[in-house]
């Protein structure tokens, strides 16, 4: 890898001549307006294209669809073939669907089917497009699996199997699906592997799934942190939340993602930002699908100035206007934090990240620095008197803001100018500001606290956003599919923290030399690295329409004995012992429990972190008509689900083989109260 001078001319950017695209893909991407491949694309067409097994080590943001899409619509799938010949494996819905978008439009001339299979969306539309000569399957691990073992999904003519964002995957315990889905593929596949970071997981995965694996290592997230400002503020104790926001009193971002650890504190946190004056919103693993899209598009509108998420919810989505990240929880492993930091500085960009780090997180920090040679630099609390010079700050932006833009007399200009010349200049003006906020005082209360409030409230600008190309219909994903970001240790968490024997590292290593055009100036804080422009390609996103076939209802629970506080015309009996051992709980008819409608068991409950939008999920599945499904109760270790008798059957085919907090779901027809 070569570095221009600064007096060199920069040397001009690779055209798509470089690539020997077919008349068709070139017309494409002529048509979504791409003029240069970026290192990425460059490195990965030529040997994808030969079917060789490939690890590419590339960021978010570098033009990764593209680069395993253009292979495969040009080269590796047959048009004459209407079976699945490439699958396409990623770590949410959404991107998922971000992928589909981007390959509908590289392949708007060439004909190629497509097919984009994720869970919540109905079954049986998606069987119609794998039935229907779906040659490119882009899914997430739970809903291709469940496609693989219903037999509804033909393995047999695939022949390339990409992972994209493998270490996502792999942290958020998808593991076993992976092996499961690599076991049912034709042996002789070729393998496409993309991740932001190389941790040893992932080259154990290549090591076991792909024969004689070649590294491509370009531009990492690594790279991308190292290329923005990062600082830390160390806490000794005290109410974390409030010293946050004094210290965004201070930094004052135009607009960030905040991350936290956890599902409950996004939500604490979002309040106490909102309590303080600042647009903020959040997002996790408990919201709607509804209700995050509303989030995103309050984002991109410049609605939202701190968006508060965990890293899981935050996963494929990109938002391109960020000038900070916050790690309000200071993230547990290194490549979290260098996934969180690369969210900003995109494009060439500046951008800053800023930790709170507490003395437990010490040990994270160090091992940070040791990992990546990311230094942050140490910052102090903000003191009384930078709080005061930020208040006078806010003052002076009120006076712009009233009178910048003012049209004012050529006199009273030139009387301005004379009067900032003499001796007294600074005690005429500090008693004309007194005079004008005591008038302002006396007439509309605190004129800091005012001031204040408005710079709290200036949100970002909107972002434009590409108009969505068409999807298909679908509906908010069920649990067992959908990312877990709650903390709690969860069947795939156990099958990742396993001890593993150790495999051999990847035989091959090719380092792809690209030409740099610009070298970015060294950062305080970071050890001067050359790396490869990229070109950032963003897709256009999707609006869900969730389904909302079910009413909901779930009784109190008496904390002393954790029976159901039902309404009137409805009570318990005590409970009876089955043959298993488990208890039976009989209920009597409730608000919707009457002859038409018959109970259901399920053997698990709130223990297991089990909610009732859970078991919505699962029973959409079903297609009930709206009214078919009554109350579901959920208890602490079990569940009472109310439908009606005709519709028993496909409820229980629903619920039945789901998984909950790790444990699968059994389900029958509730024992009856003995007279």
């Amino acid at each position: 890898m070569t570095a221009t001078s600064p007096d060199a001319p920069a040397a001009p950017l690779p055209t798509f001549d470089a690539i020997p695209l077919s008349a068709d893909l070139r017309r494409a991407v002529d048509a979504c307006g791409y003029t240069n491949p970026t290192p990425v694309q460059l490195a990965v067409f030529e040997p994808a294209s030969r079917g060789r097994n490939l690890v590419v080590q590339a960021r978010t943001g570098t033009g990764k669809t593209a680069a395993f899409g253009l292979p495969i619509l040009d080269v590796l799938v047959k048009k004459s073939l209407p079976k699945v010949q490439a699958l396409i494996l990623t770590p949410t819905r959404e991107l998922a669907l971000q992928i589909t978008r981007e390959l509908e439009k590289l392949a708007q001339f060439r004909g190629t089917k497509l097919a984009c299979i994720y869970g919540g969306a109905p079954m049986g539309k998606q069987i119609e497009l794998l039935e229907g000569g779906a040659q490119v399957v882009v899914g997430t691990p739970g809903r291709v699996l469940d496609h693989l073992r219903r037999g509804t999904f033909d393995p047999s003519n695939v022949k390339i199997f990409v992972l994209d964002e493998a270490d996502e995957m792999l942290s958020m315990g998808f593991a076993k699906e992976l092996h499961a889905i690599a076991d049912k593929l034709p042996k002789d596949r070729q393998g496409l592997f993309f991740s932001a970071t190389i941790p040893p997981d992932i080259e154990r995965l290549a090591a076991a799934q792909l024969k004689d694996p070649e590294l491509i290592a370009l531009s990492s997230d690594q790279i991308g942190a190292l290329e923005i400002n990062h600082f830390v503020y160390i806490l000794r104790g005290g109410d974390k939340r409030a010293q946050l926001i004094r210290i965004l009193e201070v930094e004052d971002p135009e607009s960030a993602i905040v991350f936290c650890n956890t599902k409950d504190e996004t939500e604490r946190l979002c309040e106490a930002l909102q309590r303080a004056g600042y647009e903020a919103d959040w997002l996790n693993g408990d919201l709607e699908q509804s209700a995050r899209e509303r989030v995103m598009q309050a984002t991109r509108d410049g609605k939202v100035r701190f968006l508060v998420a965990t890293d899981v919810a935050a996963r494929g989505i990109d938002i391109s206007h960020l000038t900070h990240v916050i790690n309000a929880d200071f993230p547990e492993t290194a490549e979290a934090y260098v996934h969180r930091t690369g969210r900003t500085g995109r494009a060439g960009k500046t951008g800053t990240a800023i930790a709170i780090v507490t003395p437990k997180d010490i040990g994270n920090l160090y091992i940070l620095r040791l990992t990546y040679n990311i230094r942050p630099i140490e910052r102090q609390l903000p003191t009384d008197g930078e709080l005061k010079t930020r208040a006078e700050a806010d003052l002076v932006a009120m006076f712009v803001d009233a009178f910048g833009d003012r049209k004012v007399d050529p006199a009273d200009l030139s009387l301005a100018r004379r009067l900032l010349s003499h001796p007294y200049a600074e005690t005429i003006i500090a008693s004309l500001v007194r005079d004008h906020l005591g008038v302002k005082i006396a007439r509309e209360g605190d004129v800091a606290a005012e001031a204040a409030a408005a710079r709290r409230g200036k949100n970002p600008p909107p972002v434009e956003a590409p108009k969505p190309a068409p999807a298909p219909a679908r509906i908010e994903a069920r649990r067992d599919d959908s990312p877990r970001d709650d903390r709690r240790p969860r069947g795939r968490e156990r099958e990742r923290e396993r001890v593993r024997e150790p495999l051999p590292p990847l035989p091959a290593v090719r380092e792809e030399p690209a030409t740099v055009v610009a070298t970015p100036a060294p950062k305080p804080n970071a050890a001067p690295v050359n790396v490869a422009p990229v070109v950032k390609r963003e897709a256009p996103r999707d609006r869900r329409v969730p389904h909302k076939s079910f009413v909901t209802w779930e009784p109190p629970v008496d904390a002393d004995d954790d029976k159901p506080i039902l309404p009137s015309g409805a009570a318990t009996t005590p409970a009876a012992t089955s043959t298993e051992g488990r208890p039976q709980t009989d209920l009597a008819p409730g608000p919707q429990d009457d002859a038409d409608f018959a109970q259901i068991f399920v053997n698990v409950g709130r223990r297991d972190g089990a909610r009732a939008a859970d078991f919505e999920r699962m029973l959409s599945e079903a297609s009930l008509p709206p009214g078919d499904a009554g109350s579901i109760r959920v208890r602490d270790r079990n569940t009472f689900v109310s439908v009606r008798k005709e519709h028993l059957d496909r409820a229980l085919e629903a619920l039945a083989g789901k998984t909950i907090g790790g444990r699968s779901v059994k389900a029958e027809p509730a024992r009856q109260r003995m007279s």
